[in-house]
């Protein structure tokens, strides 16, 4: 601090630049992203594509600058006197020391705040788990009456009649009037749907009305209306304006309906459906009934049958009938004994005759001779077989008879002293006795010489 009171006025000054700089500086830091609420004016669009203009209050105006690459949508639209919603960052534009607003997001000021209030409640509701599907409440298929909350005076309320009276005009239709447009209008839907509630004449609530802007449809977007139709204990459809209108009580309501008229079309079925399927279910029950009256007439004709064959004169009939069957079967039981009795005995006097010893003796007689005769039979065929082998043995015993061979000239040679067989000349010198047996003798002899082949 004494440095800065030692120094000239020369020495502590700061250039206009720098002082700008430090300004630009101090409000970009302390000035966060905001959304200004103002009227555009001085509107100018250069070659350039961006857009500067003045955003003016009753009180105050500050310059703001929209850049090319950050417009988004339809802002050529923009004109002076519009009145606008402009999201940015406050800036300074350092040569000229003007402080402005650096624009990024435009919207119309009315339509754009109720749009961001729309989010925010839906968000809300949401996450307390008003719009989950277990909390919807079927319709019912044919309800006994059906409630209308709406204005009275509205296009909804004839368009729901209309349809009503021309799908299913027996249903008795409740009308509970409220406003559906103003201040007032959520209040008064918030009472009447109470009043349904607590009155429970009404099988199912139409809460709805035609279409009309996002202001003028805006009463249906009340967190306290919203609230009351989730804790409606009767099925609520909501049908508030058109098909591409939404609203809080569309999520939170247990049906959605494009339009008033098509909530009637889903609260009733089609009578003319209905009549049809009358007339095909009393075509089946008449169908029915004459089948089950023929099955009954079959049954009734079947126990007159019974009844008639359990009368006592029926009764007397079968056992009469009994009877003369048990007769007719007794006598054919005593035949057939009869029969059995005498073929019995006629089996035991032939068993009898079979077994009589003068018959057995005969047989026995007559079976010796016919094995006599064909022990005689066998033993000369077997004395003529064995003949007959004994003379082919002979002829093949004589064929190699050593004396078969000595009948054709030969003889056999053998030492006189040991009787060895002389099979080579080899056998014995000269000198030595020999004997030779012929077909008929022997002859001695003495071994004179030997030769040898």
């Amino acid at each position: 601090m004494s440095d800065l009171f030692q120094k000239t006025p020369a020495e502590q000054a700061v250039t206009v630049s720098q002082l700008n700089r430090r300004v630009k500086s101090l409000i970009e830091k302390g000035i966060a992203k905001l959304w200004v609420e103002g009227e555009i004016s001085n509107l100018a669009r250069p070659a350039s594509g961006h857009l500067y203009f003045s955003l003016k209050d009753p009180s105050a105006q500050i310059r703001a600058a929209f850049f090319r690459q950050r417009q988004r949508g339809p802002t050529i639209g923009l004109k002076n006197g519009d009145q606008v919603l402009v999201f940015g960052r406050v800036s300074v534009y350092e040569p000229r020391g003007d402080y402005q607003l650096i624009v990024e997001q435009v919207e119309p000021a009315g339509e754009g705040a109720l749009k961001r209030e729309f989010d925010r409640l839906k968000r809300k509701l949401a996450d307390e788990g008003l719009f989950d599907e277990e909390h919807k409440q079927p319709l019912p298929t044919l309800p006994q009456r059906i409630g209308v909350i709406t204005s009275p005076s509205g296009a909804a309320i004839r368009d729901v009649l209309t349809v009503l009276a021309r799908r299913f005009p027996a249903i008795p239709v409740v009308v509970y009037p409220a406003a559906v447009q103003g201040d007032a209008a959520p209040a008064e839907l918030v009472a009447a749907l109470g009043t349904a509630n607590r009155r429970a004449e009404c099988d199912v609530l139409i809460l709805g009305r035609g279409g009309g802007s996002l202001e003028d449809l805006w009463a249906f977007n009340d967190e306290a209306l919203a609230r009351t139709i989730h804790a409606s204990t009767i099925p609520v459809v909501a049908a508030v304006g058109h098909e591409v209108d939404f609203t809080i009580a569309d999520f939170v309501a247990d049906v959605r309906a494009p339009t008033p008229s098509g909530a009637a079309e889903l609260v009733v079925p089609d009578g003319a459906t209905w009549l049809r399927e009358f007339e095909t279910r009393e075509t089946r029950l008449a169908r029915l009934a004459g089948r089950l009256l023929e099955e009954r007439e079959q049954t009734l004709d079947w126990l007159s049958r019974r009844l008639l064959q359990q009368s006592p004169q029926a009764t007397l009939k079968r056992q009469a009938k009994w009877l003369a069957d048990l007769q007719s079967r007794l006598a054919g039981a005593a035949r057939h004994h009869i029969l059995g009795r005498q073929s019995e005995l006629r089996g035991l006097v032939s068993a009898l005759y079979r077994a009589s010893p003068a018959l057995r003796i005969e047989r026995t007689r007559s079976r010796l001779a016919h094995a006599a005769d064909l022990l005689e039979s066998r033993i000369a065929r077997l004395v003529e077989v064995r003949q007959h082998r004994l003379s082919l043995a002979a002829r093949s015993l004589d064929a190699v008879s050593p004396l078969a061979t000595l009948g054709r000239g030969y003889a056999i040679v053998s030492a006189a002293d040991s009787g060895k067989l002389i099979r080579s000349a080899a056998d014995v010198e000269a000198g030595d006795p020999i004997e030779a047996r012929v077909s008929e003798g022997r002859i001695a002899a003495t071994v004179i010489a030997t030769h040898e082949d």
